[in-house]
């Protein structure tokens, strides 16, 4: 069989250059649409070490570590992929926003871990493509059951590789179709080619036998459909005297998404509802789990919701995670889901390869100064928790696998006290404190800490692109400052008689923005800080694990109006805290926590 063959495909001994198998332990940081009832069963579930019921899962994070990770569990157990990868060099991850209450809309530009992957797949030309999507089909084979079939959508830029090198992974022959989506509704004029109106998706199988369903392809013929009469094909009528057949051909005519369909969410490669549908109930029965790993506008995991099947969706990039979750919670009785990442053990390892020359206090150490150096701050000695010092300022670094707490933000500010006279550069009161993760209450009660104490804090956050050698490289690393979000919580007696528990009011009253990451002509169309907000929810009950997503609103392009307020019944007397999670119109969220007794 013909090989393609490109530069990086073997290593210099002449071996194929593998994808990274690294496992790594998922974080489960949401459950969306679970009620109170089955979070409980849950929970007992998993203390007494016993399988809980399957959730299907949403995942942010980069695939080279997702899909790894997956496969311990998920080896030969997936029905059906569908993978719509970039295949182009422009911004795939840039997407467009419009600020709700006015008619100006803005260009989201990719961020930097966003771009990062970018240079990765395209850094060397078509070579580096061709090699990042040989390591990500290679994993994707074992995913697949062996009556399971993939699913590739290309367009003419590198459709002719792709064949080839699913030719090599699953064999030619379980080459099924090359399927051509002619989009016959969008302009294509051009004087040097016949105009380009149509993508191009393979379809392999992994074993002899795949699962197609043949007959759920049957539908009404029509003039100028997809399907065409079984005598047309055959020279006979094949479903008796009274029945005429139809037989589905490789040619799809599927409209684009136009610009006031009720299902477009405003992400750039969205892919129309009707072409999933199709590639979906062709190859997978209901229950069959459907995996897609570059999730874009959500419409594959929306799609297998629908239809009963589970599914596994996963995207590095946040506003696609956002979108999908919204687009989800639009599916009518959408089941409980989870959004994970990998979170602190990508860090572990990153740190283990990063600093392993180091051990004990020396691997800490390194790693300080390595963060304190592209936040271009001044290493400072002899201090447990100021580690560094820039433009006056002091400067703590987090812990690269934990969150940081108000116990870290009282020691911090302890110790400035205690020592800051001693350090001649620094010459104001305020202390950068930069983390990774930040505990849920922090923001108000580790301002009131700083009030009190009169030093002036600031919390960063450390961006994932501190893990990209590249990235640090070419001096791509931003810390940008935590925003505030600022909620009122009222409780009431309730009007039963002979009923125990209260009702609570919760209502969104500010919320602040920093403005690094939006241009300056855009924040000046903002009048209200509600504008920020694309999405807020709440856990009733948060009790220091997961948000348990059990209430939101959020904008759609057929509401876009946001409700700022919400009530809730607790029957049962005791203390709660209650947790609001919003997510802003750049797909960034911010968390708020409130104790409140119900009497």
């Amino acid at each position: 069989m013909t090989e393609l063959i490109w530069d990086g495909k073997y290593d210099k001994d002449g071996r194929k250059n593998a994808p990274v198998r690294i496992s790594l332990p998922f974080q489960t940081i949401e459950t969306v649409n679970e009620s109170a009832q089955d979070r409980e069963l849950t929970l007992e579930l998993f203390s007494q070490g016993k399988a809980t019921e399957w959730r299907n899962r949403l995942i942010w994070g980069d695939k080279k570590y997702v899909l790894p990770s997956l496969l311990a569990e998920f080896a030969g157990e997936v029905d059906l992929i569908y993978i719509d990868p970039p295949f182009d060099t422009g911004a795939d991850f840039t997407f467009s926003t419009e600020i709700p209450g006015s008619e100006t809309r803005f260009t989201k530009q990719p961020s930097i871990i966003e771009q990062k992957a970018y240079r990765d797949t395209w850094g060397k030309g078509q070579d580096s493509y061709l090699q990042w999507f040989y390591e990500t089909v290679v994993l994707l084979h074992d995913f697949l059951a062996e009556s399971g079939s993939i699913y590739v959508h290309c367009d003419y830029r590198v459709s002719s590789s792709i064949g080839l090198i699913l030719d090599e992974i699953f064999g030619k022959e379980n080459f099924q179709n090359e399927i051509i989506w002619h989009y016959y509704n969008v302009a294509s004029v051009s004087r040097k080619c016949f105009g380009r109106k149509h993508d191009t998706i393979f379809f392999y199988a992994k074993g002899r036998k795949p699962r197609f369903n043949w007959d759920d392809m049957r539908e009404a013929y029509s003039p100028n459909s997809n399907w065409v009469r079984v005598s047309d094909s055959y020279g006979d009528d094949r479903y008796g005297p009274n029945e005429r057949g139809k037989l589905m051909h490789d040619v799809w005519r599927i409209p684009t998404i136009n610009n006031m369909a009720k299902e477009r969410v405003d992400y750039p490669t969205q892919k129309p509802k009707a072409l999933l549908e199709r590639i979906i109930k062709a190859s997978s029965n209901e229950g069959d789990l459907v995996l897609d790993c570059f999730i874009g506008g959500g419409t594959t995991s929306a799609v297998a919701e629908g239809l009963n099947r589970r599914w596994i969706a996963c995207d590095l990039g946040r506003f696609a995670i956002h979108t999908t979750r919204k687009r989800l919670l639009s599916v009518e009785g959408v089941k409980p889901f989870v959004v994970q990442n990998l979170g602190k053990y990508e860090r572990q390892e990153w740190m283990s390869a990063e600093f392993r020359g180091g051990g004990g206090g020396n691997h800490q150490h390194a790693y300080r100064n390595f963060i304190l150096e592209l936040y271009h701050a001044i290493p400072m000695m002899g201090y447990a928790w100021l580690h560094g010092v820039r433009a006056g300022r002091m400067v703590h670094v987090g812990s690269v696998d934990a969150p940081v707490t108000i116990g870290d933000v009282k020691s911090v500010v302890t110790e400035f006290w205690k020592y800051a006279g001693k350090a001649t550069d620094a010459t104001t009161n305020g202390v950068d404190i930069l983390g990774w993760d930040f505990g849920f209450e922090l923001n108000e009660v580790a301002t009131q800490i700083a009030a009190e104490a009169n030093v002036d804090l600031k919390f960063k956050k450390i961006p994932r692109e501190v893990l990209e050698k590249q990235a640090v490289e070419q001096g791509d690393i931003r810390f940008f400052e935590l925003a505030a979000l600022s909620v009122d919580l009222t409780v009431c007696e309730r009007d039963e008689p002979h009923k125990t528990g209260s009702v609570v009011r919760l209502e969104l009253t500010d919320f602040v923005i920093p403005p690094d990451d939006v241009p300056k002509d855009i924040q000046e169309t903002i009048t209200h800080w509600s504008q920020w907000i694309d999405y807020w929810a709440v856990d009733w009950d948060f009790r220091n694990d997961t948000f348990h997503n059990q209430w939101q609103s959020y904008r759609t392009k057929q509401e876009p109006d946001l409700q700022k307020e919400v009530t809730h019944t607790y029957e049962n007397p005791g203390d709660y805290t209650v947790m609001a999670k919003v997510i802003d119109i750049l797909g960034n969220d911010t968390t708020k926590a409130i104790e409140v007794n119900i009497k």
